[in-house]
C-alpha cells in the first residue's frame, strides 16, 4: 500500500487528523477521549466508556462508526438478554437441516451499550470473541469480522439491577476511559447544533483494509528497550507485595496489572507515537496511554477506600 514504513506513517498522520476532524463534527470537546478510542482501534484492542448518562457515548461509538468503512451492529444489554441473542442460534431450515442464524456479534465494531446491566452469563460470551475473534455455537467455530472490536459504554453511578463486569473480562478491554461533563464553552456548542434542524453527513475517511494495515503498521514499529523496562516495570509496580511492587501498591492496592497491561502500554504507546508522527515511541507516550490502561486493573483495598485514595492517584504516583 505504501512503499516504506516512513511513508505510511506519514499517511497515518493524515489519515488521523481528518478521521478527528470528521468525528469532530458531531462530537465536541472530547478529543482525549476521541484519541483513546480511536488508538484502542488502531491498536486492534477493545474500548471501555464510562461515564454518566447524557455524555454521549452511544453517539461517540455511533459517529467513529460512520467515519470509518465497516460494518457496525449495536446491542442493547438488558437483563433478560441471553448469550444466543448476541452470538446467533440454529434454526431448523425448510430442508430439514439445522443452519446457523448469526448475530449481532458479527460485524467489525460491535457497541455494547450498557454492558453492565445484563446478567454474568451474556457477559461471559463476550470473552472468547474479544480474546479469539471467534465464537463457538453447536460445537462449531465460528470466525468473526476482520478487523472487529468491541466498544462497550457503561454507567458509573446507577448500580442497581446491574451485574459488575469481573475482572477476567475488564483485564480483556484495552481502555477504560472516563467521559466528564463538557466545559461551558463546548456544552453551549452541543446545545446549539443539536437544538436546530442542521443536519452533518459524515465521509467515510479509513477503509477496513487500510484500518488492518494500520494495525500492522503499529506492530512493526520498533521499541527502545528503556522503552519497553519502563512499561512492563510500571505494570510491576502495580502489584502489591512482589519484588518491583511499590510502596503505593503495598499499602492501597490488593491486586496489581499482569502481563496484558505490559503489553498494552506499549501497543498503546506505538499507536500514540504514530499520530504526533514520530517513528518510535519514548517514555512520554507510555505514560500518555498509562492510567486509561490500568485503571480498570488495579483493585484497591479497603484501606484505599477509607482514605479516599483513588486509583488514578495511585498510577499518578507510581509514574512519578
Amino acid at each position: 500500500m505504501y512503499k516504506s514504513d516512513v511513508e505510511a506513517v506519514d499517511a497515518f498522520v493524515v489519515k488521523y487528523k481528518t478521521l478527528t476532524s470528521e468525528i469532530g463534527k458531531v462530537i465536541i470537546g472530547q478529543d482525549e477521549v476521541v484519541k483513546d478510542v480511536l488508538i484502542s482501534i488502531f491498536g486492534r484492542g477493545h474500548c471501555l466508556l464510562v461515564g454518566v448518562p447524557g455524555l454521549a457515548k452511544t453517539l461517540l461509538v455511533n459517529t467513529i462508526a460512520n467515519t470509518l468503512g465497516l460494518a457496525y451492529n449495536r446491542i442493547q444489554f438488558t437483563p433478560d438478554l441471553m448469550p444466543s441473542d448476541i452470538i446467533g442460534t440454529e434454526i431448523l431450515g425448510e430442508d430439514r437441516n439445522f443452519k446457523f442464524i448469526k448475530g449481532p456479534l458479527f460485524a467489525n465494531i460491535v457497541l455494547a451499550d450498557e454492558i453492565n446491566r445484563t446478567p454474568p452469563k451474556t457477559q461471559a460470551a463476550l470473552l472468547e470473541a474479544m480474546q479469539e475473534r471467534t465464537v463457538t455455537a453447536g460445537g462449531k467455530l465460528y470466525e468473526l469480522g476482520n478487523p472487529f472490536f468491541v466498544l462497550a459504554t457503561q454507567n458509573p453511578i446507577e448500580q442497581e439491577g446491574t451485574y459488575p463486569l469481573p475482572e477476567a473480562q475488564l483485564d480483556r478491554f484495552m481502555f477504560n476511559v472516563l467521559l466528564d461533563y463538557p466545559s461551558f464553552k463546548d456544552e453551549l456548542q452541543v446545545v446549539k447544533n443539536t437544538t436546530s434542524d442542521t443536519k452533518i453527513e459524515l465521509q467515510k475517511i479509513v477503509t477496513s483494509d487500510e484500518i488492518i494495515y494500520f494495525q500492522n503498521l503499529v506492530r512493526r514499529i520498533p521499541v527502545a528497550d528503556n522503552v519497553l523496562e519502563y512499561a512492563v516495570k510500571l505494570s510491576a509496580k502495580t502489584r502489591p507485595n512482589t519484588e518491583l511492587g511499590a510502596n503505593i501498591s503495598n499499602n492501597y492496592l490488593s491486586w496489581g496489572a499482569g502481563p496484558r497491561a505490559s503489553q498494552f502500554l506499549v501497543i498503546g504507546a506505538k499507536c500514540n507515537a504514530l499520530i504526533k508522527g514520530k517513528y518510535s515511541p519514548d517514555i512520554e507516550d507510555v505514560k500518555s496511554v498509562a492510567p486509561a490502561i490500568l485503571r480498570h486493573r488495579l483493585v484497591r483495598n479497603y484501606k484505599a477506600e477509607a482514605e479516599n485514595v483513588t486509583v488514578d492517584n495511585i498510577i499518578l504516583e507510581l509514574m512519578s
